[in-house]
Formats: structure tokens, sequence, C-alpha cells
């Protein structure tokens, strides 16, 4: 059985790095210019050298995005990013638009091109016709069934791969061409300045009495009528591999190393499972559901795979995400000794930090490590880069040293459960 790719997307270099130790077969990131992503932090040019660096050090492929729209003005600035990109070498570009498609392929024919699900990928007619073009790879529109993917998969070159997205936010749009956004702020989706309109609250009102606001109501549950729930499969693994996607995709080029080590993790585990056997992935099926909750998320749905989506694939009481845990930090190193601090021979283990979240002295949080494993632990001691001993940390970025009682290591990530404290 061919073993999928695991596709995770990073925002930022610190991003990077979890995803490649949390399980990624491949990271896609995106530019400061050119991705659909515009509000996320995404890569300086020196950030996306030593990110691609990383990720080849540690066998992990990178994907760039460049799948904006273009209008003439983008041209000659995206001939430039290219010229860049292709002495940095990462593994694939991610296009969907035919004109920056055609710059790519003349000016770095050396670096894989893959076609974003912006490009509506919704048959194997559309498929052949971008393999012909010389792609070697397209992203499943959203709107497709698991059969439907099965059927191109049967009707295209066996090289031309298919990836598809198995876990994150869904758009309401068709495959993301969503025109809402630019309609009532002036940003648009398509250029990667998305509002995400669809998760606002409505009401109509009528022509002739102005400022009198009607609730929007589907059913009695509420008004939020674009707000879908997010895409999960983890729980159906063996039907995504029986299509035929050699690429597992996760959404969320703007969601934080927490999010994205729990999702990585969990779902490297269920592909790795299945793979040595199904009995060894079901029985491990409540695992991957708690660890999943333990993200970011509006609740879960199938999307499309399993037929069309109805009234239960939507939220309507609400826009705002389930969140049980705290991001704290990734172990940036340990070390025994911290400067401006005297040596009295205690050699006491510190995980260096750069903090996220405030916690406290006395604190529970929980040491959450690449092979799966979640370790309850103390925090002991903290003390700042100055050498200054504190009782908590209440400064975002503030760089700490942070005694526990349980071993951490390099790039394990601390989080810690809400009100676990109090």
């Amino acid at each position: 059985m061919k073993k999928p790719e695991l596709l995770i997307p990073a925002s930022s270099l610190e991003v990077l790095k979890t995803a490649v130790l949390f399980g990624a077969d491949a990271v896609y990131i995106g530019g400061e210019a050119f991705s659909l992503r515009a509000k996320a932090k995404n890569f300086s040019k020196e950030d996306m050298a030593a990110g691609i660096a990383f990720a080849h050090e540690h066998g992990v492929k990178v994907h760039v995005t460049a799948n904006i729209l273009a209008h003439n003005g983008d041209i000659e600035e995206a001939s430039a990013y290219f010229k860049e990109l292709k002495e940095m070498k990462p593994d694939a570009l991610i296009i969907s638009d035919p004109g920056m498609f055609t710059l790519a392929r003349e000016i770095c024919p050396e670096i894989d091109i893959h076609i974003s699900t912006q490009a509506n990928n919704t048959n194997y007619m559309t498929y052949l016709f971008w393999y012909k073009q010389g792609a070697k790879r397209v992203v499943s529109a959203r709107e497709l069934s698991l059969e439907e993917i099965k059927e191109i998969r049967k009707k295209i070159p066996e090289d031309l791969e298919i990836e598809s997205f198995i876990h994150g936010a869904m758009c309401i749009s068709y495959s993301g061409r969503c025109l809402l956004s630019n309609y009532f702020t002036g940003r648009d989706a398509n250029q990667g300045a998305c509002t995400h309109p669809c998760r606002w609250k409505y009401a109509v009102m009528e022509e002739s009495r102005p400022g009198e606001y009607l609730p929007v109501y589907e059913n009695e549950r509420g008004t939020y009528i674009f707000n879908s729930k997010d895409l999960c499969m983890i729980e159906h693994i063996p039907e995504m591999i029986e299509a035929g996607i050699d690429s597992f995709k996760i959404e969320g080029r703007m969601k934080t190393a927490l999010y994205v080590a729990a999702v990585a993790r969990t779902y490297r585990k269920a592909i790795d499972d299945y793979l040595e056997s199904e009995e060894k992935y079901r029985s491990n099926l409540d695992w991957y559901r708690a660890e999943i909750a333990k993200c970011t998320y509006r609740q879960f749905t199938t999307g499309f795979y399993f037929g069309k989506p109805d009234e239960n694939t939507q939220i309507y009481d609400s826009n705002t995400y389930v969140n049980e845990y705290i991001y704290l930090g990734i172990v940036e190193e340990i070390t025994d000794h911290i400067a401006g601090m005297p040596d009295n021979g205690e050699h006491k283990r510190y995980a260096r930090i750069e903090q996220r979240n405030k916690f406290c002295v006395g604190d529970i949080i929980e040491i959450m490590k690449p092979d799966g494993r979640n370790v309850p632990v103390t925090v002991l001691s903290l003390t700042t880069a100055e050498g200054e001993r504190v009782e908590s940390a209440p400064h975002p970025q503030q760089i700490l040293y942070v005694e526990l009682d349980g071993e951490a290591d390099r790039y394990d990530l601390l989080r810690m459960k809400k009100d676990s404290n109090q």
C-alpha cells in the first residue's frame, strides 16, 4: 500500500521546525508576496532559505505557495520572486494562475509545480490538462467526493499526483474563490487578503425600513449562515488512502505551533498505525479523537467526501473556535547554567523558551513530545534571560529559563490546559 505524504502548513520558521519535528513529510509555506494568506506572518527571504535548509536536513520537502490570481501589476515582481526561489531550491511551487504557471515554468523549470485548489480542479480532464502543461501534482477541489477522486485516479497517469485536504477550515465559496471580502472591505481574497466575512453575523434590512434589522434564521439555532464546521478525516484514513490520494493536506497557514504540532503528530501516528495494521489504527481511534480535540477547531465535518454537505455541517450560533489549551512555547535548548547567575554547583536542568502566554511558578503544564507522549509537569522556577527569578511570565516573547519536575528535551512543546491551575 502506497504511503501518502503528510503535508503540514507553516506560518513562520518556528512553526516550520515544529511541523518537521512533529511528523510532516512536507511543509507548505508562503513568502511575503504572491501567497493567499497575506495576513499570515509568512517568510522573509532569509527565513525561507533557513526553513528549506532545516527541512531538507531532516528529509522533509518544502512547497512554496504562489497561488494568487495575478493582475498585470504583479507579473514583473513575480518574475523576480521566481528567480529568488530558483536559488533557494524548494521542492515545489503551488500555483493556480496560468500566467504564474507559465512564468514559473520558464524561470525555474527544475522545480515541480503543484496546481492549487484555487484552480477549481473538479474533473479528470482538468487534471489531464495540467499534466500536459507539465504539472507534477493537482490539488483536488474541496467539493469532490471520495468516489469522484477514485474515478480521477483511474483516468490520469500514475505519475500525476493527487493532493487533497484532510483537516482544517472549510471555505463557503467554491474552492475558495470568494468575492465577499472584496465587496465588503476592499480586501481581495484572491489576492491573499481575505477578512473572512463568512464568519460574521448577518441580519436582513428591508429597504423601506432603514435601521430595522431582522435576524437571519436558517433554523432556530442562530444566524451565522456561512460558517462551516472544520474538516476532520482522522476517522477515515483508510478511505483516503484507498481513494488513491498521494498527499494529505492540513489547512492552516495562520495557525500556531501548538496547533501544527498537535495535528501533525496525530495524523502522523494515524497514518503510520494504519499502514502497520488496520487493527492498530482502529484500536487507537479514541486517542486520535482526543488529541485532535485539543487543537483549536469549529466542531468537525467530513465535508464533501461522503456526499453533499447539509445544514448539519454549518454552525449557526457562534463563530468562535473551541480552544482548550494555551500555547506556552517551544524548548529551544536545555542548559544547566543561566548566564548572569552564580554557579553554585547544583547544575539544575533548565528549558529555554520564548514565552507565548502567561504561566506561573507552581502551574501544572504539559510537555508535548514528538513521539506522542504528553508529560504533565510542575513549573518549579522561572528565570529571565538577565538571571532574575520571577513568579510569573506575563510578557509575550520574553526569554525564560524554566525549571520543571520532569525532563524536557530540545524542540518539545509546552502547553497548559485552560483553567487547569485554578
